[in-house]
Parts: structure tokens; C-alpha cells; sequence
């Protein structure tokens, strides 16, 4: 599942973003790459131990991990640390496919969930797209800044190389609850139903008991 998540971001934590970044330090990209990525990913990513970084990573943890269609969409456990990523003229990031575990905090994460939150606005650069190829297709996206894409992290993916400008954004994966990329489908579709419906009829009805139940268990059964 690959889907676009609008305005998780809004323009008053833009802004705020944006005056805090000029503050930060930068290192090469491949420091945070497998050994196999690394050949081929040419962008910096930002220091955020900074108390300028540290303001920037709570503010993005704290849309990321609070968005609503993220959380029915993901269903997470665990999520990685956060990258600030900075590409300009001439950089990319070859295709790849994410490590399929990570450290954090306390223990490892399996990357089941792969995300790119922009944080520049598309007219700000040039090329620079999210390649990500799946069986007989490959798509090409560029969102706008505050919107998120949330794809499998078990898909050979890529920035195409940005031939001006520079593109930021905040990358991170998730460990979901429910490991199987359909089930988590199911469950996503079913919430969407649940919220569609939600005006509609109420929370006590048979029809909406019976829906929150069905959700309730299958949760329990593919987790």
C-alpha cells in the first residue's frame, strides 16, 4: 500500500521549520546508509543534537507520529529515529532497498513501513522525484510541502537526481502491529468505512458495534 498523506505539516509548522533549519550542521548522506546504499546515495543529512535540531525533531515526531491517517494507515509499534535530508544540484539517491532492521533506542526495529514527509515545496527544485517500483510499474512522486508519503519498505525505491534547487525533506520507517502488508489493508479499509459512516449512524448502532468489533478482531488475529 502507497499512499499520500496531505497536510501533516501546516504552514505555521513550515515556518517554524524553516527558520530553525539555516541553524544546523550537515554530513554526508552515506554515513547512514547499508553497505550496499551507500555507493549510491549522494545528499547530507542534518545533525539534530543541536537544541535548534532537537526543536525541529520533536516538531516533526510530534505531526508524524499524532497523524491520525498515518496511525490507521500503519498501525505502528515502533518508529526509527528521524533524518533530515538535504539534496541539492547534482545529488540523488540511487535504487536501493531499506535495511530490514534498525537500531533504536531500546532494541531494533523491523522496517516494514518506509516514509518521506517534504519539507520543500515542489517549484523549489528540479527533478530530484521519489522513484519507487513495484511489480510491472514504477511511479514517480513529488508531493507538496506538509504531505507525506507512506510506501513498503520492501520496494527498490530512489530520488532521481536533483538538477537544481534543493530538495528537503524528513525520512523514517515504522515497525507495524500487523506484519502482513494485506492485512494492515484490510484493517485501513475498514477504518475508513468506520470514519465514513461515523456521521451518519450512531456509535451504538448494531451496524457501527458490529464494524468496531470486526476491526477490534481482526486487529487480535493478524497481530
Amino acid at each position: 500500500m502507497l499512499i499520500t498523506i496531505s497536510n501533516v505539516l501546516d504552514a505555521d509548522h513550515l515556518t517554524l521549520l524553516r527558520g530553525l533549519i539555516p541553524a544546523l550542521t550537515w554530513k554526508d548522506g552515506a554515513d547512514t546508509a547499508g553497505h550496499v546504499a551507500k555507493r549510491v546515495k549522494h545528499n547530507q543529512q542534518a545533525d539534530l543534537s543541536s537544541g535548534s535540531g532537537q526543536k525541529i525533531e520533536q516538531v516533526l515526531r510530534g505531526a508524524v507520529t499524532e497523524n491520525a491517517v498515518l496511525n490507521a494507515a500503519a498501525i505502528p509499534r515502533h518508529f526509527s529515529k528521524l533524518l533530515l535530508s538535504k539534496t541539492e544540484t547534482g545529488g540523488g539517491y540511487g535504487l536501493h532497498i531499506d535495511n530490514p532492521f534498525m537500531q533504536i533506542a531500546d532494541g531494533s526495529l523491523r522496517t516494514d513501513m518506509s516514509f518521506t514527509l517534504f519539507l520543500s515545496s515542489p517549484e523549489d527544485y528540479e527533478g530530484g522525484e521519489l522513484v519507487i517500483e513495484h511489480a510491472g510499474q514504477t511511479q514517480e512522486l513529488k508531493a507538496a510541502a506538509g504531505d507525506l508519503i507512506l510506501y513498503p519498505s520492501t520496494s527498490l525505491h530512489k530520488v532521481a537526481t536533483v538538477t537544481s534547487g534543493t530538495r528537503l525533506v524528513c525520512v523514517g520507517w515504522i515497525e507495524s502491529r500487523i506484519r502482513d502488508a494485506a492485512d494492515r489493508e484490510t484493517l485501513f479499509d475498514l477504518s475508513n468505512l468506520q470514519a465514513d459512516l461515523q456521521p451518519r449512524l450512531a456509535g451504538q448502532s448494531a451496524e457501527m458495534l458490529v464494524l468496531s468489533k470486526l476491526i477490534a478482531n481482526l486487529k487480535r488475529r493478524f497481530s
